[in-house]
């Protein structure tokens, strides 16, 4: 998140102001859409609570830094990209538990008393928030260093997401094929309904091919490490963590099929 704050300007957030279609088509698709999908899944599969609520959440959380890495590789509007992220990540720390409390209700699921929305919402905010803010700040007061060094930036993040999904691997290599079995077909199923979804919303009413590129590999590519944690922060068992790790490691195999198949096209 702080890298992501140190690529952003207020440019990014002003763009939002003078080509707002796009900008509004993919927030409805992924905070809205995405998330009544989920819950539709949840219903017609019957999934046992903890799977459900552990899909609810992986729904719920916005798209990762990695969406505007892979729209840039399918030639989509990587600007519009960066301003979803870093505007629907602003917006998820209300988002984010709003829909995980409402599902929580809706499947009676009982949450400890000691957990909150104000809670939640805090934690995101130290996680979320103000990394990014921070790196905003950052980049106002030593531009020219940042500008010269977003490439080397832009690949320490790259490496260090690298170690933390090398580390994912090494640490639950016994469990990550127990994940897929038990969470593997409901998430991706979700993920791949939102993005095919999202790709027709797109194409009938986005400005071009680049924005269609752009907002469906936007609500397919979740922010899974974020999803890990507000799991994590809501329950001791390891159950709820199973669809956001399992969504986190299949949605890059339907990113890239999905590249693939649009440039083939295009």
């Amino acid at each position: 998140m702080l890298g992501l704050g140190f690529g952003l300007t207020l440019k990014d957030f002003l763009r939002v102001i003078n080509t707002p279609k796009d900008f509004m088509l993919g927030l409805i698709c992924q905070l809205i859409l995405l998330p009544i999908v989920a819950y539709i899944l949840v219903l017609i599969l019957k999934l046992p609570n903890e799977l459900a609520l552990g899909l609810m959440i992986i729904a719920a959380v916005p798209g990762g830094v990695t969406s505007n890495v892979l729209t840039k590789f399918a030639d989509g509007d990587v600007a519009l990209s960066i301003s979803l992220t870093a505007i629907i990540s602003l917006i998820s720390i209300i988002s984010v538990p709003f829909v995980v409390f409402t599902s929580a209700d809706l499947l009676e699921i009982n949450i400890s008393s000691e957990i909150t929305i104000k809670a939640i919402a805090l934690k995101m905010t130290l996680v979320v928030t103000a990394p990014v803010v921070i790196g905003m700040i950052v980049r106002k007061f030593f531009n020219n260093f940042i500008s010269k060094n977003i490439s080397i930036i832009e690949k320490f993040t790259g490496i260090l997401f690298l170690i933390v999904f090398a580390s994912i691997w090494i640490e639950e290599g016994k469990n990550i094929l127990s994940y897929i079995n038990q969470a593997g077909v409901p998430v991706l199923i979700l993920n791949i309904v939102i993005m095919i979804l999202a790709y027709f919303i797109a194409k009938t009413f986005a400005t071009g091919i680049k924005q269609i590129k752009c907002i469906a590999l936007e609500c397919g590519l979740q922010n899974g490490t974020l999803a890990v944690f507000v799991a994590t922060q809501m329950f001791n068992d390891i159950i709820y963590v199973v669809p956001t790790a399992a969504y986190a490691l299949l949605m890059y195999i339907t990113a890239f099929v999905f590249i693939y198949f649009v440039k083939r096209i295009n």
